[in-house]
């Protein structure tokens, strides 16, 4: 091992069925050194951390730890604990009905026999080493989240931790947190503690972090200093796209030209939701295609959840038409001519036990009432039509969701919102984990929908995508939109410029 190495992970392989999820990693963490682990989603970070936390057992490679004379073998968390390994989650995996000195010392102590004044004051004690605002007495429920953020770094410290692991901290932290959980960062580094910091957040990596290690589909893209890789070549090597191989992607679809071509259907001002957005301004154009851009983590999904009412409003206005309308929930938005098809198609979108047809009428089924039934032939003569249009390859329509492939249900889901013939529709990450053959027929289908009159927004990690399909592009950065472009600015390399450098006169408003 190097002299100041506390960590050394070599040549790190993990395979799962049908993926190699890491392909021969190497990371190298020093002793009071913050190191960001950087990666779009499916780069690999999760399964690295993982491994080195013996949740998952390596199918190859070695791991060193400093005090040891050969490789350790982490076969469960408890042995990367013991070795010295703690990781903090983002969401907390403390007890709020128990004290902060109970959350502390819990599997640690001696049950009945415990001295807990004892307890109590080695638990003040380490709080106030760490500077942490909360005594050892105080339930934890009391306590901020970034408060129980701390303690549960404090527990992990007290374990003689040699290699914290900070997965997504600041995930629901305010600026004013996100600040007190970084000075107890720079703490814990001045005491020898290797950091490894996972975020999304560009502007936190470059505030509080020394190095980067970037992975890409479950490789190592390489290590570098912070103060040797400005944002955008960051952003470049996440997205494997280098800057001389970043050409202008021209769409040569038709443009709409019908009854209120070129004018606003929908605008939002000063939207804000409970999911942690800044206030946000918006318009769309009928039959336009736009889409929000960004980084994993940005906030563009959030943005379109605010529009269409999935999660809940707390600021700003929505007008149809110029006039003002409510949506406090997504039924007001169907109403109003919205669909939304969500990003997570396992989760929010497909309902796996019920069968295609019944996948495919659901919503216009919602919106018509359910004291409304359609009759049977109505949902075959539905289905028939979306199966046909979509091209779904499915046995029939009584075949269930879940036993066709990605791509196949992700068709569903498209059928079933424009079976509801919206004005306006969303779509989120329509294209993930399926064929390229299928994704080349839904942005056919975006930009056909869009000549005939159809308001579409579009969301993909992948910005060829975006720019193959939209004509105006938001730009987002840490849960606020830091840009907008269209025309010759729609680039791969001015994507990445704004999401690098972002709008500073739109971050002097706020």
């Amino acid at each position: 091992m190097k002299e100041k190495s506390v960590l050394e992970m070599r040549g790190i392989y993990k395979s799962f069925p049908g993926v190699l999820a890491l392909e021969g990693v190497d990371f190298t963490l020093c002793e009071g050194e913050i190191h960001a682990l950087m990666g779009e989603n499916g780069a690999g970070k999760s399964t690295l951390i993982k491994v080195l936390t013996g949740v998952y057992e390596k199918d190859g490679g070695e791991i060193f730890l400093k005090g040891l004379d050969k490789a350790a073998i982490i076969r469960s968390p408890q042995d990367a604990q013991r070795l010295g390994i703690s990781t903090v989650y983002q969401e907390i995996t403390l007890c709020p009905n128990l004290s902060v000195a109970e959350n502390m010392y819990i599997g640690r102590g001696k049950g009945a026999t415990q001295n807990w004044k004892k307890m109590n004051e080695d638990a003040d004690k380490i709080l106030q080493s760490l500077d942490i605002p909360a005594k050892a007495t105080q339930q934890l429920s009391t306590c901020s989240i970034a408060i129980q953020q701390m303690v549960a770094i404090a527990r992990a410290v007290d374990m003689d931790c040699k290699v914290l692991i900070l997965d997504e901290p600041t995930s629901s932290l305010d600026e004013t947190e996100v600040e007190k959980l970084f000075v107890l960062m720079r703490d814990l580094k001045s005491k020898g503690v290797g950091i490894i910091f996972v975020t999304h957040f560009l502007d936190q990596v470059y505030e509080v972090c020394d190095k980067i290690t970037v992975l890409r589909d479950g490789k190592l893209v390489g290590e570098y200093e912070i103060k040797d890789l400005p944002r955008v070549q960051l952003v470049s090597k996440m997205l494997g796209k280098e800057l001389d191989d970043m050409s202008d992607i021209k769409s040569d679809s038709k443009v709409y030209e019908g009854e209120g071509a070129g004018e606003n259907l929908f605008e939002a001002e000063g939207l804000q939701s409970n999911a942690g957005i800044k206030p946000f301004d918006f318009y769309i154009k009928k039959g336009e295609v736009n889409g929000f851009t960004g980084l994993l983590g940005s906030g563009r999904s959030e943005c379109v959840r605010a529009i269409f009412g999935a999660d809940r409003v707390i600021n700003g206005k929505v007008k149809k038409n110029g006039k003002e309308i409510k949506i406090k929930k997504p039924l007001d938005a169907m109403k109003q001519g919205i669909a939304y098809l969500p990003e997570d198609r396992k989760v929010d979108g497909i309902i796996g036990d019920l069968s295609v047809r019944e996948n495919i009428i659901l919503a216009a089924q919602v919106l018509n009432g359910f004291f409304k039934p359609f009759s049977k032939a109505q949902t075959y003569k539905f289905a028939d039509e979306y199966i046909k249009l979509l091209e779904v390859k499915t046995a029939s329509p009584d075949t269930p969701i879940k036993s066709l492939s990605g791509g196949n249900q992700q068709k569903v889901i498209l059928g079933r919102w424009l079976l509801t013939h919206p004005e306006y529709l969303i779509l989120d990450e329509p294209t993930r984990g399926i064929d390229v053959g299928t994704k080349i027929e839904i942005q056919k289908l975006v930009l056909k929908l869009a000549s005939e009159g159809m308001s579409v927004t579009f969301i993909s990690s992948e910005t060829d995508e975006m720019l193959r399909t939209c004509s105006r592009l938001i730009v987002m950065r840490d849960r606020r939109t830091v840009g907008e472009l269209s025309g010759d600015e729609l680039n791969q390399v001015m994507i990445m410029n704004t999401i690098a450098g972002g709008d500073n006169q739109n971050e002097e408003k706020e």
